[in-house]
């Protein structure tokens, strides 16, 4: 019953895994406001998904795809950009999957074919047609026209388009990434004028939702240089660790009633786990979405019973511990200098003595006000520490690498 091919914890990126922790509040944001009011010709602004590796963001945007394809909307596979890629190219090349599907290519209007020539010529190309004055409309301009012609045949479905672009920290090319955000941003803040039922018209916005994820440095690079417009356009959400609460929500299917799985003879049957095992794993991740993951595919493995027990848990993790020791210094290694230096005297001191007097003076600083930019990255930008009195960490699996209470086994 127990094996790694019935394991329902998947600890790899980009997995939408079958146990689901937390993530509520952006879920109830696509299912409950931004899907329903995009449908409705009303406005809202992309949403940015950042946060550190292990955060689950680009899973997180990848359940909200597969929930929307499922319900019949128009949906871009992951777009991931690789470090150095023509961004344009790639959005380019996804956006006309969906117009083919859309049944864009059999239109008889002129406009909608040359649109799509166009913007065929942004898939091979990319921003290069800019560089070399391609006659036509610059790429972003081209991708805008087929995002407006595609919105408006899924007004005609009453369906959503939604675009989910991933590590978009990657786009290293200023240019390029300010058409493309400018693509994007004019595409969710037009307005087309439909008939309504009772004769006149309106205007409304299109049905066109983006999602971009990505590492938090992203937010210096497209709201500080690309100024005050992208603010408006795009909300940016921060993930943090997941709540206790909310991890052992998500093993309690397991503790009541058992995870449904093959038997091995053909048949179905149900595997259980202890309350103390379930209350092991979530103090083993520290919150961490990839360590929770990372824990319950140890404890699946480790035995073959129909129960995981408290030993299995502590069996599993000795054998990943050095993966999860790996995914906190993945952390921190990305951090600046002074960033690292701060999270590090920051730990050496005791909770109740983190303030930031204390925290400069471990530093060798002579005053607070000198950490206090690298305090503000790392709350607002990284979602790593919680300025207060004390500070306090928000991201627990930092916090316990670089004190004594790391989970060991």
């Amino acid at each position: 019953m127990r094996s790694p091919l019935t394991n329902p914890f998947q600890a790899g990126s980009d997995v939408v895994p079958d146990v689901w922790a937390g993530r509520a509040d952006q879920l109830s944001d696509w299912r409950d406001v931004l899907r329903p009011r995009r449908l409705a010709g009303l406005y809202e602004t992309g949403r940015t998904i950042l946060g550190e590796p292990g955060t689950g963001k680009s899973s997180l945007v990848r359940r909200i795809a597969r929930d929307a394809a499922d319900a019949g909307d128009w949906v871009t596979p992951q777009i991931r950009m690789p470090s150095g890629a023509d961004p344009l190219k790639l959005v380019a090349s996804a956006v006309l999957r969906l117009a083919d599907a859309a049944g864009l290519r059999a239109s008889a209007r002129q406009r909608v074919t040359d649109i799509l020539d166009r913007v065929e010529q942004v898939a091979i190309s990319g921003f290069a047609l800019s560089v070399r004055g391609s006659d036509g409309p610059e790429p972003s301009t081209a991708l805008f026209d087929l995002l407006v012609e595609l919105g408006d045949a899924a007004i005609r479905q009453d369906v959503v388009v939604l675009i989910h672009i991933d590590e978009v920290q990657n786009i290293s090319d200023d240019a390029a990434l300010s058409q493309l955000l400018i693509a994007l941003g004019d595409a969710l803040s037009h307005e087309v004028e439909v008939r309504l039922p009772g004769g006149g018209s309106a205007l409304r916005f299109l049905p066109i939702v983006v999602y971009l994820t990505g590492l938090p440095d992203f937010e210096d690079r497209a709201g500080a240089r690309k100024g005050a417009t992208f603010a408006r356009r795009f909300r940016t959400v921060t993930l943090a660790a997941l709540d206790e609460g909310d991890l052992l929500a998500a093993l309690q299917p397991f503790v009541i009633s058992g995870w449904e799985t093959a038997d091995g003879d053909g048949g179905v049957d149900r595997v259980t786990m202890r309350t103390e095992a379930a209350r092991a794993i979530v103090e083993l991740c520290c919150g961490e979405p990839f360590l929770f993951q990372l824990a319950g595919q140890g404890a699946w493995n480790a035995g073959q019973a129909d129960v995981v027990t408290e030993d299995d848990v502590l069996a599993g993790w000795r054998s990943a511990e050095g993966e999860a020791s790996a995914h906190v210094e993945r952390i921190l290694g990305r951090l600046p200098p002074r960033e690292h230096e701060f999270i590090e005297a920051m730990g050496a001191l005791a909770p109740s003595e983190r303030t930031l007097t204390n925290i400069a003076e471990s530093m060798g600083l002579a005053s607070a006000t000198q950490v206090g930019p690298f305090s503000r990255r790392l709350d607002t930008t990284r979602g790593i520490i919680t300025r207060g009195r004390p500070y306090s960490f928000r991201n627990r699996a930092v916090e316990a690498y670089l004190t004594t209470d790391w989970p060991r086994a």
